[in-house]
């Protein structure tokens, strides 16, 4: 694996301790995610990750990785579904949460995060056990640097894309349609703006802090239709996770690769999501050899509104891909609901 992150991995353990959800008194009222300690602390590159692991030990690795401005917690309904037969492993990114947050913004490029995912699969498969790799939001973004990474092969045995596309693959479609089809550019760049909001510096921080931080919850809960757990951490993880889109968006963007996937994908796409329009999540058809595409009728979160459903679409993509004898063949529309 390429990176201009050295990494290492020390392992601390930590006792869970898990409180319901209860009611967070602010200006905007809303659930908070029940607190829990991580089960480990890893190092990577200087940084600690807090990783949680549950379910079947005995059951296929799932490793999750979740987005912005979210923690591990975000996964709590889909684990809950997927607990029974599968051994869960979760971890705050860096910047977020319990882990900790580097204050350069070089230190959350896609290649360091990467690095972070590599540590907790070291740590989760010590043996070299492959894991089936699932990504939200940024989490999506930045696994989707693994799964194109032909060092990380014998690590992944499958990659869940949810809404969040690979910045290359995005980079590359920008230059098709400012040749072709403009209209559609510009139709993206409107559930986009933030990102460019996010490259100003001071007023981006200024802007979270006073502006969007305070009303998150509500507005969390205005975008999906019903509210939402959120972390207890959420202000200060949204202002940290400014610089995943400074450290990332524009260099790939600019000059994007091209990223092949290297694992069998399974692409999740939620139709009525605001931030990523269902033609930019499909771009990963171009790029893929073996491809899965689940269309839902749900927004952005769909991880949380519609758990079951998800847990159920993963648990049939893992199921044909671990079944013997099969073989894995393009199907651009596989299944919709």
């Amino acid at each position: 694996m390429q990176s201009t992150c050295g990494h290492s991995l020390y392992v601390t353990p930590f006792s869970v301790n898990i409180t319901p959800i209860q009611v967070m008194s602010s200006r905007a009222t809303s659930l908070m995610h029940a607190e829990r300690c991580p089960d480990a602390m890893i190092n990577s590159d200087d940084v600690r990750l807090a990783v949680y692991h549950e379910g079947n030990r005995h059951g296929p690795t799932l490793v999750f990785v979740h987005g912005y401005p979210d923690t591990a917690q975000v996964w709590d309904r889909l684990v809950a579904e997927l607990g029974v037969d599968y051994h869960c492993v979760r971890y705050d990114v860096r910047g977020a949460g319990r882990s900790d947050t580097p204050t350069r913004t070089s230190a959350y490029r896609l290649s360091c995060l990467e690095g972070d995912l590599a540590a907790v699969i070291g740590w989760a498969c010590p043996n070299g056990e492959r894991v089936h790799l699932i990504g939200h939001d940024w989490g999506s973004i930045q696994s989707w640097e693994a799964a194109t990474d032909p060092a990380m092969r014998d690590r992944l045995a499958s990659y869940t894309s949810i809404s969040g596309p690979c910045l290359d693959h995005i980079g590359q479609n920008l230059r098709a349609q400012w040749r072709d089809n403009r209209r559609a550019l510009a139709r993206q760049a409107r559930r986009s703006w933030y990102i460019a909001f996010f490259q100003i510096p001071g007023l981006a921080e200024f802007g979270w802090s006073r502006l969007m931080a305070p009303r998150w919850p509500a507005t969390l809960a205005r975008l999906e239709g019903q509210a939402l757990p959120v972390a207890a951490t959420w202000a200060e993880d949204g202002r940290a996770g400014i610089r995943l889109y400074r450290a990332n968006m524009w260099p790939r963007l600019a000059h994007p690769r091209e990223r092949f996937a290297v694992v069998p994908v399974h692409l999740i796409v939620a139709r009525r999501d605001p931030f990523v329009g269902q033609g930019l999540a499909r771009r990963a058809l171009d790029w893929a050899d073996s491809i899965t595409v689940t269309e839902l009728d749900a927004r952005h979160w769909v991880i949380e509104t519609h758990a079951p459903a998800v847990a159920e679409r993963i648990r049939q993509h893992i199921t044909a891909l671990e079944a013997p004898d099969t073989q894995r063949r393009r199907t651009p529309h596989e299944t919709a609901s």
